[in-house]
């Protein structure tokens, strides 16, 4: 493609996510901003989310996986739906019969100040981290694709990026990204749709289904070796963990869902969000094996996070296919990162300066303003960091490789919580925290050294029990 038309699309784009949040963000204050005055539709939440849940990592990740991984993946999508029933069952009722803002308040009103400064921490790090990985990814295609022909350094490219995102959202904040999220998973849905029908119309497929059934590529289930990373049980296993502590127990995700008016409409929304994003991971997958053959027929010598941008934008597939998938990219990139960043935001906010007690409205907002422009710069600077460190692997798996040793301890904490009636010695749960993702690794390893077994994304699982044991052995009667 051009590099205007490219530059011309970016505006375009841009130009309505702005126009949106001027509508959503008028006379928008910080209950709009962090709760949007409980008045989204749960439909469009719902939809929202399948995006922001996808993210540009999936976008881009999970195509790239199924040549080495084959549909393996799906077996963690199966889990996410038992996750997402704990979240619609058991958070959600307790998030609202709380009338929570920040769901980690609920720590501090079970265990203490020092649990809740502990659990709201472990979430600023890892959604730092998260969304940092997820936006280094697209901006690492947009300079591929982009910036690099016309001379424009990478950190320029970042710090544009997170400008845009900054501009859309910095008045009317979760109000905003609500309507935006709705456009944009719709852009990446409509991506994939159409990436889908060129590829199959190359390749002379008249049937994608059954294609797709009879590929070399499209084993689901793997039970043969419970030593695998892939080994059914684990991974489903995990991704009914994952959907828990990445969804219900990330303020980023329930923040979209406690703007709904009230708990049966949340409900709703969780249910469908689970329908249909599993069908949609499922045509991620389909993607990736019409890629992978594309690529092999055509001589194209793309694989892993490279597979998707190589044969969309090859020129191969036509211009259209070019254009929606940069459109498609850049909604899945920004339908996550957008919410990262008002919900890092609002915990820093509420959980750390306690903004929310001060009776000055004024004056709230213009500590939340300055805290919105402070994680903004260290989005930028932590994305930064990454682009000389980050290693020579799929994207998505580092997310959650990451995600593994940062939200077990919440998952430890929360269902210690909710399941034990035990109070704790509050001051020791920040070291116990720390303390269990460093066995987690260090057991990790070992069994990957001495047994050959690799506990794959079941370190979360891991890391919760150790985290649930700790907090044990520090219980007290009061």
């Amino acid at each position: 493609m051009n590099p205007i038309h490219i530059i011309l699309l970016i505006f375009g784009y841009f130009s309505v996510l702005i126009l949106i949040s001027y509508f959503t963000g008028k006379s928008a204050n910080n209950a709009t901003f962090f709760k949007a005055n409980n008045a989204s539709p749960w439909y469009l939440v719902a939809f929202g989310m399948i995006g922001a849940s996808l993210s540009g990592v999936t976008f881009i990740s999970v195509p790239g996986w199924v040549e080495a991984q084959s549909m393996s993946y799906m077996q963690m999508v199966l889990g996410y739906i038992v996750g997402y029933a704990v979240i619609g069952l058991v958070l959600l009722p307790l998030y609202y019969r709380l009338n929570l803002t920040s769901i980690y308040t609920y720590l501090q009103s079970r265990f203490g100040e020092y649990s809740y400064k502990t659990g709201a921490s472990f979430f600023l790090l890892s959604r730092t981290i998260g969304a940092s990985f997820r936006l280094f990814l697209v901006a690492n295609v947009l300079q591929i694709i982009l910036f690099d022909a016309l001379g424009v350094p990478f950190w320029i490219t970042v710090c544009i990026t997170i400008l845009l995102i900054w501009i859309y959202t910095f008045k009317g904040g979760i109000k905003t990204i609500v309507w935006t999220d709705t456009l944009q998973t719709l852009f990446m849905l409509i991506a994939v749709g159409i990436c889908i029908y060129t590829i199959a119309d190359e390749l002379e497929i008249s049937n994608i289904f059954s294609y797709v059934a009879e590929s070399n590529y499209a084993k689901i289930f793997f039970f043969e070796d419970i030593k695998a990373s892939n080994f059914f049980w684990k991974q489903f296993l995990a991704g009914a963990f994952v959907a828990i502590v990445m969804t219900g127990l990330d303020q980023d995700m329930m923040q979209k869902n406690l703007t709904c008016r009230n708990l049966k409409d949340a409900q709703k929304n969780m249910f469908w969000f689970t329908i249909v994003l599993v069908i949609v991971n499922f045509f991620f997958l389909a993607l990736g094996i019409l890629l992978t053959d594309f690529a092999q027929k055509n001589g194209i010598d793309a694989h892993k996070d490279g597979l998707f941008p190589m044969v969309a934008t090859s020129g191969i597939l036509g211009f259209t296919t070019a254009v929606f998938f940069i459109l498609g990219l850049i909604a899945a990139a920004y339908s996550s990162a957008d919410s990262a960043l008002t919900a890092l935001t609002t915990s820093f906010s509420i959980d750390i300066l306690e903004i929310d007690k001060k009776k000055n409205q004024s004056e709230q907002e213009n500590i939340r303003k300055k805290i919105h422009i402070l994680f903004s710069i260290i989005l930028i600077l932590t994305i930064l960091i990454f682009k000389y460190f980050i290693a020579d692997e799929s994207v998505i798996a580092k997310i959650f490789t990451f995600a593994n040793y940062t939200y077990g301890p919440l998952l430890g904490l929360y269902a210690f919580g909710l399941f034990t009636k035990y109070a704790v010695k509050d001051k020791l749960v920040p070291a116990i925290c720390l303390i269990s993702p460093v066995l987690t690794y260090f057991t990790n390893t070992i069994f990957l050294e001495i047994m050959n077994f690799d506990f794959g994304f079941a370190l979360l699982i891991l890391n919760g029990f150790y985290t649930f044991l700790g907090l044990y052995l520090i219980k007290s009667k009061k």
